[in-house]
């Protein structure tokens, strides 16, 4: 076997490839291991020699002939390179197994000892190549790995061309890598055997350039940041990490409206035509890459007057994209314009701003201009930023009014009102809106640096909470601080307050706590006079009262939506909206709370504010999926979790929905996936509220996935954390028909019928006519486990009609499924299920749909024959159908385990099951029912 030591990668740079590549590595090692080939293309710095290495170091150690060859452009000019790199290391192995004249001819070109060429023993030499692949592959398997196909001599393209084509069911596989910038890989494909698959290595998204950053170590950079890595690199992961170390190498890192520090690396590689452009054109492309929307015309009013031809030159060099149709000058990638403005001095940059501060037609592009062409303070310069930064805002750009705002901070006169602090500050917030907690927290902390005002100091204290999301027990030391500044302010009380609010309900998981507070700071918010913060606090109270299942929460709601009314508040995702929202969905009106979630899912993206966005996906999500929408709530849930990846906001809830979703309407091992995910989340953060409901997630996706124990264990997790939260409404996580129905799964009825009672008794005293629907689907279950078939018949047909009266359609096609299977006693037959499966496909319900068609082709198994004791008691005619199965086993003389195991049971269920065996027949011991058993009385 002939491996070249130094083609394998070092191991720890390997997981690379899979960063933004695993469907397409997957697809392709399918390819090899099925005997095929693999063409790998795309531009230059976007992966491609990453993924063919892993591709070979997984493949090469099951062929017995690895060649490999990497042509390089300085050395393309030189004839037979490659094939000399290919088998100069094989050929004495295999010259004498090829004829006279083939050996001569090979030899001749690799060493270059004799006259022969390419042209005089053409045939000879091409009829080598096959051969000696061929004799190599009569050994064993062989594996061609070529990078960088697009710089191979001629002469060696040709033959192995030549041979590839002929290879047929020869033992040769190969993997290439050829630079492209189009699609134009056709002609690489004649090198290639016929039976290979050409791959293209898309860009990387903004995620993918994130994990990949990480994965080397350029941790800690702010997303704000990370977005602009993946705008300039274009989503190249060769430029992301360069633009990543050089950022890590800077001691000082950009400020808003500074360029990107382009490292030369990158500067030389996409910058090496611009020396052949003009000076005059050069300037041009350099206003260019200032604006933010260049056109010809803009550049010839920022003085360019000869902008057309420039840009036209540039365009023939490939420096811009050319497009007839579009009027914007476009550079051919984005980090041309990065390079060529980090390139020019920083008095032509402001120059270049100066002239497009007077030529660009939009007020906010001026404004931005004006700063980057002014150094110092001015306040005239800090008063339109501002300005602007209000526009900005106004037109749903939070991200660009945090932008400017930071801009007329740097150039407020220290002595100005309002303050370069407080300018900070309103920027701070509006990154928090644009979804950038990062920029917002460091934004917060250095103003708490140097400001000594309350107010300021209470407001940056509160920026630092909130961007601290649900893992506010990682700002715990800031209540104190934040309490001492507000002082005796009853406006700084009540934003602390609100803060405690949270706090309680998210550290301590204490709903009653949580109210106290919320109620507190609203009083304390009407008394100073501020309607926003008093607004939210009657929000959050009801929410609370509605969680809580308290009386006073549809007052509550009504006193929140009382005017005046705050148009900040209004669609807030703490908001009263958000508050009503909740109501209609608990209250089962989903037509209604569909409105009003769309209403204000529009309303969010039309301000910008990527927190909202992302929590009323969430509640869109869940709207579509109470209504048996399974395939839109699965759209919408991965939606709303991609902004919260990207974003790094409220990722908790959003992985918890997505699981439901996935497990209703998508991929169950995806589902439990993000479940499991959410869980690690939601207890990494001490966050108690979430954990209830991620943990409801995981149960149902066990319970999905058939894992019926699994969903005992984490639904009774559930079950005590919501009694030590408070929480009384069993319409918040809607899992208690689950847990019940995998009760009865795993033979605990009499625990399920106890979980059907209490909470009917809740679901009764408000209302929640969906959870009393769902929880006697459970009893009918229950019903049928006792040998009570036609009552459950009965009531499962109810149950079915009430849900899509309601509206459930899930849940009326899980009732359908259970009562097709009791009809038919497991015994399937041509339409027992037909009615089943057209509701489950009417809600793309495709894991639902599996099981159905299961149950509609496999006979049910036949139960283990469970024996009975002899004689039969009386006494145990009143024990139920698990209880009497496990006493018999103990007259057989069983243990505990040996139970456990015959009747797929946990030793657990074993001993709680024997206790109530024992108080039904008013005995103490597994020795007294065998006593019975024999017909003695017990002692």
């Amino acid at each position: 076997m002939t491996v070249r030591r130094d083609f394998k990668e070092p191991a720890r740079t390997r997981p690379d490839l899979v960063i933004g590549r695993e469907e397409m590595f997957n697809a392709a090692r399918d390819q090899l291991a099925e005997g095929g080939s693999v063409l790998l293309h795309g531009p230059a710095g976007i992966g491609k020699s990453t993924v063919l290495r892993a591709l070979a170091a997984e493949y090469g150690e099951t062929a017995r002939t690895v060649l490999r060859c990497s042509a390089t452009e300085s050395e393309s000019h030189l004839p037979f390179l490659a094939l000399a790199d290919l088998l100069g290391l094989v050929l004495d192995e295999v010259s004498e197994r090829l004829p006279a004249a083939q050996r001569t001819a090979l030899e001749s070109a690799l060493t270059g000892r004799g006259e022969s060429s390419l042209q005089r023993d053409g045939l000879a030499l091409r009829l080598a190549v096959l051969s000696a692949l061929r004799a190599l592959a009569a050994d064993g398997p062989v594996f061609v790995v070529a990078d960088d196909l697009q710089w191979l001599d001629p002469a060696s393209a040709e033959l192995l061309g030549f041979a590839a084509r002929r290879l047929g069911d020869t033992q040769v596989q190969m993997v290439f890598a050829v630079r492209t910038e189009g699609q134009e890989y056709d002609r690489y494909l004649s090198a290639s055997p016929p039976d290979t698959l050409a791959f293209r290595l898309s860009p990387l998204s903004r995620a993918q350039v994130s994990a990949l950053l990480d994965h080397r170590g350029y941790t800690g950079l702010p997303r704000s940041t990370v977005r602009e890595i993946h705008r300039t690199s274009g989503g190249n992961p060769l430029f992301a990490l360069e633009l990543g170390r050089a950022l890590a190498e800077n001691p000082t890192p950009p400020r808003p409206g500074e360029p990107l520090p382009v490292p030369t690396s990158l500067r030389a590689l996409v910058l090496s035509r611009l020396d052949m452009l003009p000076a005059e054109a050069r300037r041009t492309l350099l206003v260019a890459s200032a604006g933010a929307r260049p056109t010809v015309a803009l550049l010839q009013t920022a003085g360019r007057e000869n902008a057309e031809a420039e840009t036209a030159q540039a365009a023939e060099l490939g420096l811009l994209a050319t497009e007839p149709e579009a009027p914007a000058v476009r550079f051919a990638h984005p980090l041309i314009s990065a390079a060529l403005y980090a390139e020019a001095p920083a008095q032509e940059r402001r120059a270049a701003h100066a002239a497009l501060s007077t030529a660009a037609s939009d007020p906010i592009e001026r404004a931005r201009h004006l700063a980057l062409a002014t150094t110092g303070t001015d306040p005239e310069v800090a008063a339109r930023l501002a300005e602007a930064a209000t526009l900005a805002r106004d037109r749903g750009a939070p991200s660009v009014a945090a932008s400017l705002g930071l801009l007329a901070a740097r150039h407020t006169p220290g002595d100005s009102v309002p303050g370069p602090d407080e300018r900070r500050l309103q920027a701070s917030e509006d990154a928090i809106t644009a979804g950038e907690l990062d920029l917002a927290r460091d934004i917060a902390r250095e103003v708490l640096t140097r400001t000594s005002v309350p107010a300021e100091r209470v407001r940056a204290w509160i920026i630092v909470i909130d961007t601290a999301g649900h893992s506010m027990a990682d700002v715990d030391a800031v209540f104190p601080q934040a309490l001492a500044d507000a002082g005796d302010d009853p406006r700084l009380l009540a934003l602390v307050r609100y803060q405690l609010a949270w706090r309680a309900l998210l550290v301590e998981g204490d709903f009653a706590e949580a109210r106290a507070e919320t109620a507190r700071s609203a009083e304390l918010a009407a008394r100073a006079g501020d309607r926003r913060t008093e607004l939210l606090a009657l929000s959050f109270q009801a929410q609370t009262e509605t969680l809580m299942g308290h009386p006073d929460a549809p007052l509550t709601i009504k006193r929140a939506l009382k005017e005046p009314q705050d148009p900040r508040v209004a669609c807030h995702h703490n908001g009263a909206g958000s508050a009503r929202f909740r109501w209609l969905v608990m209250s089962d009106q989903l037509p209604e709370a569909r409105a009003t979630i769309t209403a204000l899912l529009r309303e969010v993206r039309r301000r910008g504010s990527v927190e909202s966005e992302v929590h009323f996906l969430r509640g869109f999500a869940e709207t579509e999926l109470r209504s048996g929408h399974c395939g839109r709530a699965l759209d919408l849930a991965r939606e709303g979790l991609r902004l919260a990846r990207d974003s790094g906001i409220g990722q908790t809830a959003s992985a918890m929905l997505t699981a439901l979703a996935e497990a209703s309407g998508g991929d169950v091992e995806e589902g439990l996936a993000l479940a499991r995910e959410a869980v690690e989340h939601a207890e990494e953060d001490g966050d108690q509220m979430y954990l209830s409901r991620a943990l409801g997630a995981l149960g149902y996706a066990q319970l999905v996935a058939g894992d019926a124990h699994g969903t005992v264990r984490s639904l009774r997790r559930v079950r005590e954390l919501e009694q030590a939260l408070g929480v009384t409404d069993p319409a918040r996580g809607r899992w208690h028909g689950d847990l019940a129905e995998a009760l009865v799964r795993v033979g605990e009825t009499t625990e399920a019928q106890d979980v059907i009672d209490v909470t009917r008794e809740r679901a009764l005293r408000l209302g929640r006519e969906s959870v009393l629907a769902v929880l006697d689907r459970a009893e009918a279950l229950v019903r049928a486990a006792r040998g009570e078939h036609d009552e459950a018949v009965a009531q499962l047909t109810s149950v079915q009609d009430r849900l899509a009266k309601l509206g459930y359609g899930l849940e009326e096609a899980r009732a359908a499924f259970a009562l097709a299977s009791l009809r038919t006693g497991g015994q399937p037959g041509p339409t027992s299920y037909d009615e089943a499966t057209r509701l489950f496909r009417r809600c793309r319900a495709l894991p639902w749909l599996r099981q159905v068609d299961e149950a509609a082709v496999t006979k049910a198994p036949e139960p283990a024959p469970v024996p009975t004791p002899v004689p039969t008691l009386e006494g145990l005619d009143g024990l139920a159908s698990m209880e009497r199965q496990v006493a018999a086993l103990v007259m057989e003389g069983a243990t505990n385990r040996e139970i456990a195991a015959r009747l797929f049971i946990s030793v657990k269920t074993v001993e709680a099951t024997l206790t109530r065996v024992y108080r039904k027949l008013g005995i103490r011991s597994r020795v007294d029912i065998v006593r019975l058993a024999a017909g003695r009385r017990p002692n």
